[in-house]
């Protein structure tokens, strides 16, 4: 009596093979498995998702209370012109533990163990922003719910809000790998995180983020008012406001994409150039 005969009916008589998907499918599907792991690793250290949102709650209460009154805006409240400022900024400062949270496993050799795997070599760099852009999510809907606590009262239209968020999330997303490389290229986590904070302050504070810029002096304003943080400011805070947006909008959605462009690229070779020692 052969082998294949003793087999239970509900085996195949075939060799079983794996399906075969294509290499987009298993590019996205490392990527989410390393996604998954590093968003499983906030309720283990919650002290990082804590002290991330803590930051920008000072932000909204000190800008609220103490300069608030002595900042005047036309057309609204100076509350309502400051969220889109800290959503905006929140999410920047939040490409900052893209490159920590590299540099912390360059520097725990957990990256080794990883090239040890056959899996796609972007994967650790799109399932850690991928990562950090779920965290962003959760830290700007914190930040909306303190907002309305101390009297952030948007008018924009569902559609508005849409566009808004989605524009603040694609922003986060592509400075996530502005700070990817920042993380590949230094030596240790506190390096990166000094780097990180180093570019990000001018773009963030000479901005439209919590004064106009039209009290700015002369060269200042014309930085301020042509650099990415500000037009995507202005943009989310058109649309969440329920203000004409204008051509900012898609000048803000541009810098996005170029900065993509850019930075997708360099962050790979950063992470083959930092693997390849």
């Amino acid at each position: 009596m052969s082998v294949a005969t003793n087999l239970p009916a509900a085996l195949p008589r075939t060799g079983a093979t794996p399906p075969r998907r294509s290499r987009l499918y298993w590019t996205l599907s490392d990527a989410w498995i390393l996604a998954k792991r590093n968003l499983l690793r906030i309720p283990r250290i919650p002290e990082e998702l804590v002290f991330s949102t803590i930051q920008p709650i000072m932000f909204v209460v000190l800008f609220r209370y103490v300069f608030g009154g002595a900042i005047a805006i036309k057309g609204t409240s100076y509350v309502n012109f400051l969220m889109a400022g800290i959503f905006v900024q929140t999410v920047a400062f939040g490409s900052v533990s893209t490159g920590i949270g590299l540099a912390a496993d360059l520097q725990k050799g957990i990256v080794d163990r990883f090239r040890s795997l056959p899996m796609s070599r972007s994967a650790v760099l799109t399932g850690r922003t991928i990562a950090d852009l779920v965290r962003n999510a959760f830290v700007v809907l914190v930040m909306l719910v303190v907002g309305l606590i101390v009297g952030f009262r948007p008018e924009g239209s569902a559609l508005g809000w849409i566009a808004g968020i989605g524009l603040l999330l694609l922003f986060g997303f592509a400075l996530s790998w502005v700070g990817a490389p920042i993380g590949l290229l230094v030596r240790n986590v506190e390096a990166a995180q000094s780097a990180g904070f180093i570019w990000l302050f001018p773009l963030t504070f000479a901005s439209s983020a919590f004064v106009p810029t039209a009290s700015m002096p002369g060269v200042l304003q014309w930085f301020a008012e042509h650099q990415p943080v500000t037009l995507v400011i202005n943009a989310v805070r058109s649309f969440i406001l329920g203000q004409p947006v204008g051509a900012t909008g898609w000048q803000a959605l541009a810098w996005c994409v170029g900065i993509l462009l850019v930075f997708i690229p360099f962050s790979v070779w950063a992470y083959e150039r930092r693997t390849a020692r």
